[in-house]
């Protein structure tokens, strides 16, 4: 995020002049926004472009596309439903579901954490994949903090962790509600529609 930059006048008095005929001065934040509407409620996300610059652009790409319109959240991992994994997550998985549309959309590289400093914490969004490279359209949001999902931790063998890009800002209430709804080996029951994912523009 940019910040706008402190400028220190030497003369009191001309800055004061300066003010007063310039008008209101505004600061652009450059904060890149998108609102996922889902059936359960809206959650709002910022992206992090400069600092997962791979990843970031995949994501609002598919956004500006339309991609993710009438796509759904379809997994849920909680304490309770990954008995098999000595190393436990709890988040919720989305995106366009069906491996054979999935499968027809390019991959991106692997951005890790290491790279761009954006840890797994509780809100974060990061992309699914199976091997480093393999990521396209599907994501998933963290509830609570997941380090072994990050770069040189334990959840995946190869080590690589996943490619983090934003982090949800509001509505994690639905994010919350979405991973307690009924699962069979944690894919849900009944699917939570996305109507749209969209671009909030800056204020």
């Amino acid at each position: 995020m940019n910040l706008c930059r402190n400028i220190n006048w030497y003369n009191p008095a001309l800055s004061l002049l300066i003010i007063m005929l310039a008008g209101p001065v505004s600061c652009d934040w450059s904060a890149t926004m998108v609102l996922i509407s889902t059936e359960m409620g809206d959650i709002t996300v910022e992206i992090y472009p400069e600092k997962a610059p791979v990843t970031a652009k995949n994501f609002l790409t598919h956004v500006e596309n339309g991609d993710y319109t009438n796509s759904v959240f379809y997994r849920v991992v909680r304490m309770d439903n990954q008995p098999q994994n000595k190393v436990k997550i709890e988040v919720i998985q989305g995106g366009l579901f069906h491996d054979e549309v999935v499968d027809t959309i390019p991959q991106i590289i692997h951005e890790t954490t290491q790279k761009t400093r954006i840890l797994h914490t509780d809100g974060v969004i990061s992309m699914a994949r199976n091997e480093p490279g393999s990521a396209s359209t599907e994501f998933f949001i963290c509830i609570g903090d997941q380090p072994s999902l990050d770069y040189d931790d334990n959840r995946n063998p190869d080590g690589q962790g996943f490619a983090t890009f934003g982090k949800v800002v509001s509505g994690m209430e639905v994010v919350r509600a979405i991973q307690a709804l009924p699962d069979e080996g944690q894919y849900l029951k009944e699917q939570v529609l996305i109507s749209e994912i969209s671009r909030i523009t800056n204020q």
